[in-house]
């Protein structure tokens, strides 16, 4: 063994945005405020006239400098007139009407509003970035019989990298020695630690919290699941939304419109009616500032944003603000049943024996041996189908497994397709199949256990039967159980008005029995993919706006025809992330319930933000045109209504 490395990766913590301290953009703001305030407090000392309005000149340029120079460009090279142009032409205009007080304070809050706004989206995007950081910059590789530390980036598909209690996960993987907990909160939002052991997925940003794992490398870094995250993140936020699109079409209008009605209100009244020039012009650049949309503007975006980021946060992609939309407006939610509303593993629930006695006239049944306990019914079933691979043999096999009875010794295995097994066990031919075996071909009555039989199939189960040629020993129930808090979450979508279906490929005895079971409301059994597909479009046309969750592969196109396609449990599958437009992590279906809470909790705020931006513009237009409010006080409410919208916006990075 060559020289090894022991270094432990350390525990990552998610790191804090950037210092506001270093942004130019705050500094500037900053010294333009102290230039003010010296200014306005040498006003009262008897200090020379000049003296004060050098300071105010230079705290207008300080203010106005970044948000005059865009201005500027967005005049003179897209040729566009927005808000940035309104306020400078306001702040100029108080200047050179004598009123550089007023000018330097419109420029000074104005630019502290554009910090703090840019700082605000700055500060939800680094949240989502930040996860990137929960990836380790290096990675204690094994090769050549070595264990060497090299970058990260440079761990390659089949590299076996190892990973020590607290160090994190450098990218996708698949365990192939040892047993640990995982904590896989950073990428599905899961906040319990998940068991890991040989053959388990571990995914890239999540924790190792007890025991040393070995890791083979599934994913290069560039692919895993946290620089996936990230990429779809990020390309959501640049997704809008159909409100943020109509409110920026609506700007690209009103800003034009609101410095036309100003160049008017300042021209005509003197101009026709004889008035004093200085006071309509005041007015016309109160109007001005009054007028501006800035806290509209910002109502949609930043509440996006910041919704997308806390999503992310929680386990739950949303590949654009238009989807977030979308969310709030869910009617119907149709969900597929294997692996979203039931586990997606059969599972033994009912072991019964066939009773004592006769089965009747005919029947060439025997009276059941001693030894036809439930134990040894579940040993003798578990010993002849611990050779198969179908999969209600391998719940037989677990539940054998899980209550510690060791399978009955079985030998000449025989599969007999489309009915079952038999093997021999005891020196006696034993069977495990459907009734229809013993019923058709081995001509043994099932009239012990017909009313068991009947009973288990409509709940929904498949009963396979255990016995010889001669005698029946008992049945073995098996259904994929539903999720434990399927019903919780059924019942919550209920609460919010919306309505269930449940769309499957499975036969309809099973999908109705789970559907009674889980109060789902409508119940489509036994479809192909393309009939889920009709049957997403007839919902929408029925009930409108339908969010379609499934496992993102086998539903892929109902996925894309839904209003809404939500995946669910998609962490590390890579076709559910491109198909779904909004991705469930975790394999939990709580998550769906989240998502669509969010979404209407976003359009909450947006029209609370909406709104209140509407009302504080339509006050402050008035006062302006009436001459009711001065140049400070329309400044002052422009920019509190302002901070109001973004920290209502900001209230999502809770929700």
């Amino acid at each position: 063994m060559g020289t090894t490395r022991t270094t432990e990766t350390p525990r990552r913590e998610m790191p804090s945005p950037p210092s506001p301290w270093r942004n130019p953009k705050v500094l500037t703001s900053l010294a333009a405020g102290f230039l003010l305030l010296v200014g306005w407090l040498l006003s009262f000392t008897g200090t020379p006239y000049a003296t004060g309005a050098g300071l105010y000149v230079a705290s207008l340029l300080l203010g106005g400098y970044y948000f005059g120079r865009e201005a500027l460009e967005e005049l003179v090279f897209e040729r566009e007139i927005g808000i940035e142009l309104l306020m400078t032409v306001a702040a100029v205009v108080a200047a050179l009407m004598g009123q550089l007080a007023e000018g330097a304070m419109l420029a000074f809050l104005y630019s502290i509003s554009e910090a703090a706004e840019g700082y605000t989206e700055q500060k939800t995007r680094s949240a989502i970035k930040a996860l990137m950081d929960l990836a380790p910059k290096t990675a204690l590789v094994r090769r050549d019989g070595r264990e060497v530390e090299i970058p990260a980036e440079e761990v390659a598909v089949g590299d076996v990298f190892i990973v020590k209690p607290g160090g994190s996960m450098p990218t996708d993987g698949r365990v192939v020695a040892g047993r640990s907990s995982v904590n896989e909160a950073p990428v599905t939002g899961e906040s319990v630690p998940v068991e890991k052991e040989e053959g388990a997925q571990v995914y890239a940003g999540s924790i190792n919290e007890t025991g040393a794992l070995e890791v083979e490398a599934t994913k290069a870094f560039a692919d895993n699941t946290i620089s996936r995250i990230i990429q779809m993140v990020e390309e959501a936020q640049e997704r809008k939304g159909k409100s943020h699109r109509f409110i920026e079409r609506f700007g690209r209008w009103y800003s034009p419109s609101v410095l036309a009605l100003g160049v008017a209100i300042a021209l005509l009244p003197p101009l026709f009616f004889g008035v004093a020039w200085s006071d309509w012009v005041l007015r016309a650049t109160v109007f001005i500032v009054a007028a501006a949309p800035c806290a509209l503007v910002i109502s949609i975006p930043i509440t996006l944003v910041a919704t997308l980021g806390r999503a992310a946060r929680q386990g739950v992609l949303i590949k654009g603000g238009v989807y977030v939309e979308e969310l709030a407006k869910v009617k119907t939610v149709a969900l597929d049943k294997t692996g979203t509303l039931t586990r997606g593993e059969p599972e033994v629930t009912d072991v019964i024996v066939a009773r004592a006695g006769e089965d009747g006239p005919g029947a060439k049944a025997e009276k059941i041996s001693l030894e036809a306990t439930e134990q040894a019914l579940v040993a003798q079933a578990a010993g002849i189908e611990r050779w198969s691979e179908h999969p209600l043999a391998r719940a037989i096999v677990r539940h054998a497994e899980g209550r510690g009875i060791t399978p009955s010794e079985a030998e000449a295995f025989e599969s007999l397709t489309g009915a079952g097994a038999s093997a021999q066990v005891d020196g006696r031919a034993v069977y495990v199949g459907s009734p229809s075996l013993f019923t058709d071909r081995l001509d043994v009555r099932l009239d012990s256990v017909e009313a068991d039989v009947a009973r288990l199939q409509n709940d929904g189960k498949t009963v396979v039967v255990v016995g010889t040629e001669k005698e029946v020993h008992g049945l073995i129930a098996i259904r994929d159980n539903v999720r434990a808090n399927a019903p919780k979450v059924i019942e919550a979508l209920h609460a919010r008005g919306v309505r269930v279906a449940m769309l499957t490929g499975d036969n309809r005895r099973t999908a109705e029995a789970i559907a009674r079971e889980l109060d789902i409301d409508e119940v489509y059994a036994e479809l192909k993919p393309d009939e889920k597909v009709a049957q997403v479009r007839r919902l929408d046309e029925r009930y409108g706006h339908v969010a379609m969750v499934g496992d993102g592969v086998n539903d892929a196109p109902a996925l894309a025809e839904a209003t809404v396609g939500i995946a669910m449990g998609a962490a590390g599958t890579d076709v559910a992330m491109e198909t779904a437009d909004v991705v469930l992590m975790a394999d939990d279906l709580d998550k769906l319930v989240y998502a669509l809470e969010l979404g209407q909790k976003n359009r909450r705020v947006v029209r609370q933000n909406l709104a209140l931006s509407a009302l504080v513009i339509g006050v402050l237009v008035v006062g302006a045109v009436t001459g009711s409010f001065t140049l400070p006080i329309a400044v002052i409410g422009h920019e509190i209504s302002e901070f109001v919208v973004v920290g209502s916006g900001l209230r999502m990075l809770r929700a």
